[in-house]
């Protein structure tokens, strides 16, 4: 994906434009990937030239250590089951000035400017970000995110996840989360499934504008995990789960997002 000088200037997800003067890496030698916090999330959904996903993905999962070690937690990166050419992911920070340090350590390093090319020619589309905190009370996603499995490994993990991306109002955040819970929470359990912890959107200053986010939305983000796909279409075929879905209590503010995701063979959270 080459920009002729004449072009306007186009964005993606690894290639902020760079400041006069690099930052230098920021580590901390006690903060390992195992403890960082995910107060910060985010949700980043990117569209990808036909049939390039899976090298994609090949490529990335190369880069999950060398962005962990600058101080962000990588917590999973999915395939789109309903579309093909989507790659998913989530990474998580322990606050907002955290996320700017480390941002800044891995896209003005080298490991970055050794690959960012490559990535870019295989992206179409990288500003579908939403900014997130927890939701609610109790572990974070970091908490029940599994270790993650070593280099090299290329068996797909037979778990799935269900993430539903919903547009409330501020306000109604909290009862809709309580509400959505009331009804899916049986229905997860009996297709051996768990629900995880919810997020909403962060309504905070881009630390890192180089990279930019969604502004203006507020989203309540839900998310289930299955042990497999089976589980999986099991309740999202079941005729409870499409009333929930159906927002009959209309604190849902526009279209929903369901998305079906399948952890790669590295995601921590699979």
């Amino acid at each position: 994906m080459s920009i002729r000088d004449s072009d306007p200037p186009q964005r993606a997800p690894f290639d902020p434009p760079r400041p006069a003067a690099a930052s230098s890496a920021v580590t901390d030698p006690v903060m390992t990937c195992a403890t960082i916090g995910s107060a910060v999330v985010e949700l980043r959904q990117y569209r990808l030239v036909p049939r390039a996903r899976d090298t994609f993905v090949g490529l990335f999962e190369q880069l999950l250590e060398p962005q962990e070690a600058t101080g962000m937690r990588v917590l999973g990166q999915f395939r789109d089951l309903d579309r093909p050419d989507a790659f998913v992911w989530l990474r998580g920070f322990p606050d907002m000035t955290r996320r700017r340090e480390v941002l800044e350590a891995f896209y003005d390093g080298p490991v970055w400017a050794a690959h960012r090319d490559r990535l870019n020619a295989m992206l179409i589309d990288s500003d579908d970000v939403l900014l997130l905190e927890p939701a609610e009370p109790g572990p974070s996603l970091a908490d029940l995110a599994a270790p993650r499995p070593p280099a090299g490994t290329l068996d797909e993990p037979a778990g799935r996840l269900l993430v539903v991306v919903s547009p409330v109002a501020p306000s109604d955040t909290e009862k809709y989360l309580r509400r959505y819970r009331q009804t899916i929470t049986p229905l997860v359990a009996a297709t051996w499934g768990r629900l995880l912890p919810a997020l909403r959107t962060l309504h905070a200053v881009n630390t890192f504008p180089r990279l930019p986010v969604r502004e203006g939305v507020h989203m309540a983000v839900t998310l289930a995990r299955f042990p497999d796909q089976h589980a999986a279409v099991t309740l999202a075929s079941h005729p409870a789960c499409k009333a929930a879905l159906a927002d009959p209590t209309g604190l849902v503010a526009g279209p929903r997002q369901l998305l079906r995701l399948i952890p790669t063979s590295r995601s921590a959270l699979r």
